[in-house]
C-alpha cells in the first residue's frame, strides 16, 4: 500500500460493497469578455448546434419528459464563460425570452428533454433506484471546436425518478452551485460548469419555505457510478455494455479498441478520480456527498450540495449536518473515493478480469498519492524531493490544526517567507498562538529551503499561482444567498462569480473577500437540500 501523507490515510474501510442482487444586468456582464465578440460562431437559442445521443440509447437508459416551466421566469446571473462554451450571442442574454426559453417554457429547436436513470451507494448503503429526480437533460450543444455540452435544467420539474421530490431546486442551492463550479473552474479542478441561474416566484418547501429558481447546468457528460452500477446489479449486462461503448465512444475515443478495452476505461477512470481527489485535499475542500451516484465518471467534481472549504484547519469537516456519523468528511475523502472506484470496478466485473477489477483501487490511491505529494510540494514551494519532505507536510499540518489557523491565508502568507530577513516572517508567525511550534517548523523549512538553493521571489511566484488567495467560503455565498433571497439583489453573485474566476490573483479592492469567516458565521447549517 502506497504511504500518503496526511490527509490522505486510506485507512481501510470495514464496510463491504453489496454482492450482486436482482447569474443584475447580464449584458454588461457578458460584456466583460471579450473573447466572445471575437467568436464568428455566435448562435441564438433558436440555433443552437443541439443534439442528444443520449436519447439514442435504449428506453430503459432513460424517461422523455418536458420541463415543467416557472409561469414568471426571470434571469438572476448568466455565466459569460460558459456563454462562450456553446457559442451562444451574449446578447441572446438581454432577450425577454431568454429565461423563459432557458426554463422550458418553450422547447429549444433540436432539444430532446430527458431525465435519466441510475442507482448509486448512499452513505454506503446500495439504492436500486434514484435517477434524475430534478434535473433535466435538455440535450448536447457542439461548439464551433467540437467540443459537446450537455445543458441539463436542475429544478425542471417532476420526473418518474423524483420519488417523495417536488422536482424543483431553490433559488439558496441553485448559487452555491453556480458559485462554487466556476470557483473550482478557477482554481484549475475539474468540475460541471453552469450557464445560467433563473429565478421565480414559485413557493418551494424545504426545511422551510424558499424560492424556487433553476440552474443551467453544463458537463461533457453527467453519466456517473450509479448509471453503471444500475445495470449491474439489475443483471442487464446487455445494457451495461451498451452504455460502457458509448461513454468510451463519446469521452475516451483516445482508448482505441482491443479485447482489454473495458479494463483500460476503468483504470483511467479509476486514475482521474483519484487526481481528482487529490486537489480537494489540496485545496481544503470537502464535498460533503460521495455517494457513488455523485461521482462523475469523467473524473468532474459533481452535484454541489452541502461542501465547504477549509477555513481553520480542522481534518474532521463535516460540511453536511445531515451526515451524523461523518463518512464524508474532509479527511475521510480518500478512503471513501477508494471505496467508490472499488464499487464502479465491481459493476463493470462483468466487462473486465478479476485482476482489473483488484486493480483499479490501487490506481486510485497511487495516483492520488502521487498527485497529493507533488500539489503540497508546489503549496510548500518546493522543486525537489527530499527526504524528510513528507513529515516536513504532515507536521505543518499538524500545527495548522492544533492552532485552528486559517489553511488558505496560510499557504498564501507563507509565499512570503524570507530565508534572510527573520522580521519579515512575522505576518507567517502571527498566524499561530503556539510561536515556539511554529519557530521549531519554520528553522527546518528554512533549512530545506537552502538544500535546494531556493530564490525567494521566484518561489513567491510559484507559491501565488498555487495557492489561491480566495476561495468560496460558505459566509461568502450566505451573502450572496440572503441578498438575493431577501432583497432581489443578485449583484454579489456576479461579484464572486468574477472574483473566483481569478482566485490566485492579487485584487487589493477585494481584500475583504479574502478575510477568515466572521463569528456569526459559525451559524451557517448547510445540508443536502442545500
Amino acid at each position: 500500500m502506497a504511504h500518503c501523507s496526511s490527509p490522505p490515510s486510506f485507512r481501510r474501510t470495514q464496510e463491504s460493497i453489496p454482492p450482486s442482487v436482482p447569474w443584475s444586468n447580464p449584458g454588461a456582464c457578458l460584456r466583460l469578455c471579450p473573447a466572445l465578440e471575437d467568436n464568428a460562431a455566435m448562435r441564438t437559442l433558436e440555433t443552437l448546434n443541439f443534439d442528444n445521443t443520449y436519447a439514442r440509447l435504449p428506453a430503459a437508459f432513460f424517461e422523455r419528459v418536458a420541463p415543467t416551466a416557472f409561469d414568471t421566469p426571470h434571469v438572476v446571473s448568466v455565466n459569460p464563460e460558459a456563454v462562450d462554451l456553446i457559442d451562444l450571442d451574449p446578447d441572446e442574454a438581454l432577450r425577454p425570452e431568454f429565461a423563459a426559453l432557458l426554463s422550458g417554457k418553450a422547447p429549444l429547436p433540436g432539444s430532446e428533454p430527458i431525465a435519466t436513470l441510475y442507482a448509486g451507494h448512499q452513505f454506503g448503503h446500495y439504492v436500486p433506484q434514484l435517477g434524475d429526480g430534478r434535473a433535466i437533460l435538455l440535450g448536447e450543444v457542439r461548439n464551433h471546436r467540437g467540443e459537446t455540452w450537455d445543458l441539463q435544467l436542475k429544478g425542471g420539474g417532476l420526473t418518474r425518478f423524483s420519488r417523495d421530490g417536488d422536482g424543483r431546486a431553490v433559488l439558496r442551492s441553485t448559487i452555491r452551485e453556480y458559485l462554487c463550479g466556476e470557483a473550482m473552474q478557477g482554481l484549475g479542478i475539474p468540475t460541471t460548469r453552469s450557464l445560467c441561474i433563473i429565478g421565480s416566484d414559485e413557493a418551494v418547501m424545504r426545511e422551510r419555505v424558499e424560492t424556487g429558481a433553476m440552474l443551467v447546468r453544463m458537463a461533457p457528460s453527467h453519466v456517473r457510478f450509479g448509471t453503471f452500477e444500475i445495470f449491474f446489479y439489475r443483471r442487464q449486462y446487455d445494457h451495461l455494455r451498451t452504455l460502457a461503448d458509448y461513454v468510451i465512444g463519446r469521452h475516451f475515443p483516445h482508448l482505441g479498441d482491443g479485447p482489454d478495452l473495458y479494463a483500460r476505461f476503468l483504470h483511467e477512470v479509476a486514475r482521474r478520480t483519484g487526481a481528482l481527489i487529490a486537489r480537494w485535499q489540496a485545496v481544503g475542500w470537502a464535498h460533503g456527498v460521495m455517494n457513488t451516484d455523485n461521482m462523475s465518471i469523467l473524473g468532474l467534481t459533481l452535484d454541489y450540495g452541502p461542501y465547504g472549504f477549509m477555513d481553520g484547519f480542522t481534518p474532521g469537516l463535516v460540511p453536511n449536518h445531515s451526515d451524523r456519523h461523518g463518512r464524508y468528511s474532509f479527511q475521510n475523502q480518500p478512503d471513501i473515493g477508494y471505496w467508490n472506484v472499488r464499487a464502479l470496478a465491481q459493476a463493470l466485473s462483468p466487462l473486465v478480469g478479476d485482476e482489473d477489477v483488484l486493480r483499479a483501487p490501487e490506481l486510485y490511491e497511487e495516483t492520488l498519492c502521487r498527485a497529493y505529494a507533488d500539489l503540497m510540494q508546489a503549496k510548500l514551494g518546493l522543486t525537489e524531493v527530499h527526504d524528510g519532505d513528507d513529515k516536513l507536510r504532515r507536521d505543518v499540518l499538524a500545527l495548522l490544526h492544533s492552532n485552528r489557523v486559517d489553511y488558505t491565508n496560510f499557504f498564501r502568507v507563507l509565499g512570503r517567507f524570507s530565508q534572510d530577513d527573520p522580521s519579515a516572517n512575522v505576518p507567517v508567525r502571527d498566524h499561530f498562538l503556539d510561536r515556539e511550534g511554529f519557530d521549531w517548523w519554520a528553522d527546518r523549512y528554512l533549512a530545506r529551503l537552502k538544500a535546494e538553493r531556493s530564490v525567494d521571489a521566484e518561489r513567491q511566484a510559484r507559491m501565488d499561482a498555487c495557492n489561491p488567495k480566495y476561495v468560496l467560503r460558505n459566509y461568502l455565498a450566505q451573502v450572496a444567498i440572503e441578498r438575493a433571497t431577501q432583497h432581489m439583489d443578485y449583484s454579489e453573485i456576479d461579484r464572486l462569480r468574477m472574483l473566483l474566476s481569478h482566485p490566485f490573483d492579487d485584487q487589493p479592492e477585494m481584500n475583504d473577500y479574502a478575510a477568515p469567516p466572521p463569528d456569526w458565521a459559525q451559524h451557517i447549517v448547510v445540508g443536502c437540500s442545500s
